[in-house]
């Protein structure tokens, strides 16, 4: 049987000039490299910019309220995690589907994933609202093991950004299909301008006018509002853009709703799983701070701070991850499997030279990037500054797992990929988080209930790096079994 070549439907669809299509149809015939580059730059940056929102909140907090303003935001980290979730569970589910019927040359069946996409995001932005203003948030801060003086400043900060959710849902969501409809600076563009506006509304709210937790959450809503806002302008005003947001569009179909969660489920399970991490962490923060002199609220305000750079630094990797989906998904559709195989090898080089950039400045610089959060107390400062040494251990190898995860959900194969989430976020990371605390010091006296809470995540990557490898050789061989035709590809 000989190799599968893509159909392209040469007629112009509506709203699609040959030009547009040619912007799309490249990724299957341009050079890999130069489209890697092209399309990941822009979407490293945006996702630095992205996670850009929850640095400035605690900075800015830090400098203007404390580390009261600290423990505050780690208290509600775990609820907007839960919120970053359901937006990417719509945005990279729809944006996958659109990728992979781009590639099988279905521009309007693309178009459909686009405005189902859209629609989906309104209803659950509209429900979140509604939880947030019901006794659920006291649950949510209570398994967050909030103190009674975290608590009201945490409640707030959720209120706020819950009842503001609608633009970080649309904004972020939508943001991937301008990547996938081959305009990957202009997707960095509308998340840029986000953060720009963030900065700005928190330094007049926090800083100039002394809102406090108020004004950082007012701040983080004011600049997701922006980005939203140049995003749809993209889809709805920009006439070269390849992909509209049509009316007819916006009517929810089953198949393609149930295409997209399936899709997205991957992106979702692993934010889902940090979320599980975070409160599991304040649990264990408030538990074992308090047998500690930190105190338990310090505990929290300084593993706060670790998790914050964490994300940060974790981002970079993702937008690897996220700028080659369409890329993979275009032409694992097209079956050109053997673009497929040097798209992910590149991926991996580039997402692992990242991840070592990336390791070398938090060792170098770790008491710099602690105290532009304002912890100016020593000893709270050294115990800040050695946990995040040690949590970022595996970072150099971190990439090459998030990549690879990334790429069974833009292959269409999104058990494999919420399954390979799940084991560094859940499968691995929680029982080690619950278990070495006890263990630990038994081994090793010099450290303490609490110094075991952040030895547990390089373990827990090592873990995922191992199973993810395994996976990635059995795929190899499937992706061998395609090209000579002895299986045919299903999504």
């Amino acid at each position: 049987m000989s190799k599968i070549t893509a159909v392209k439907d040469e007629r112009p669809q509506e709203g699609q000039g040959a030009g547009d299509a040619g912007r799309v149809d490249r990724m299957g015939t341009a050079s890999i490299p130069k489209l890697i580059v092209e399309f990941a730059i822009p979407s490293i940056l945006g996702m630095l910019v992205n996670g850009a929102y929850n640095v400035i909140d605690s900075i800015f907090l830090g400098q203007g309220v404390g580390e009261i303003g600290l423990t505050a935001v780690t208290v509600a980290f775990p609820a907007m995690v839960v919120m970053m979730a359901l937006a990417m569970l719509v945005g990279n589910g729809g944006n996958a589907l659109a990728a992979l019927r781009l590639g099988e040359g279905r521009h309007d069946d693309a178009e459909t994933s686009l405005g189902n996409t859209f629609t989906l995001s309104i209803i659950v932005a509209a429900v979140v609202a509604i939880i947030v203003n019901t006794p659920a948030v006291e649950w949510l801060l209570t398994i967050s093991s909030a103190t009674d003086e975290a608590r009201p400043y945490a409640r707030t900060f959720m209120q706020i950004v819950g009842m503001g959710f609608v633009f970080q849902m649309v904004g972020m969501g939508i943001n991937n299909f301008i990547r996938t409809a081959g305009a990957p600076f202009r997707a960095f563009m509308t998340m840029l301008i986000g953060a720009i506006a963030c900065t700005v509304f928190n330094a007049l709210f926090v800083l100039v006018l002394g809102w406090g937790v108020t004004g950082s959450a007012l701040a983080t809503v004011a600049g997701q509002a922006v980005s939203c806002a140049s995003v749809l302008w993209y889809f709805l005003f920009t006439k070269k853009s390849p992909l509209k947001l049509r009316a007819r569009c916006l009517k929810l179909h089953g198949p393609v709703v149930v295409k997209i969660v399936t899709l997205g489920f991957a992106s979702f399970i692993l934010q889902v799983g940090m979320a599980a991490v975070n409160f599991v962490v304040n649990y264990l923060l408030a538990k074992w701070g308090a047998l500690s002199p930190i105190g338990a609220d310090d505990a929290q305000a300084s593993i706060g701070v670790v998790q914050r750079v964490a994300s940060f630094v974790v981002m970079p990797l993702i937008g690897v991850a996220i700028a080659l989906q369409p890329l993979l998904g275009y032409n694992y559709g097209a079956h050109l499997f053997d673009r497929v195989k040097k798209t992910l090898l590149y991926g991996i080089i580039g997402a692992t030279g990242i991840g070592i950039l990336m390791w070398a400045i938090i060792h170098l610089w770790p008491t710099q990037i602690v105290g532009a959060f304002g912890i100016t107390h020593p000893e709270l400062a050294d115990f800040t500054v050695f946990a995040l040494s040690v949590q970022m251990m595996m970072i150099p190898f971190v990439g090459f797992q998030i990549v690879c995860s990334n790429y069974f959900q833009a292959t269409g194969q999104p058990a494999k990929s919420v399954f390979l989430s799940l084991t560094r976020q859940i499968i691995f990371l929680i029982p080690l988080y619950l278990a070495l605390p006890y263990i630990l010091p038994s081994f090793f006296p010099q450290y303490t209930g609490l110094d075991a809470v952040y030895f547990a995540v390089p373990i827990a990557d090592g873990l995922a790096i191992l199973t993810t490898a395994a996976f990635m050789a059995h795929e190899m061989g499937r992706i061998k079994k395609l090209e000579s035709g002895e299986l045919q590809a299903r999504f």
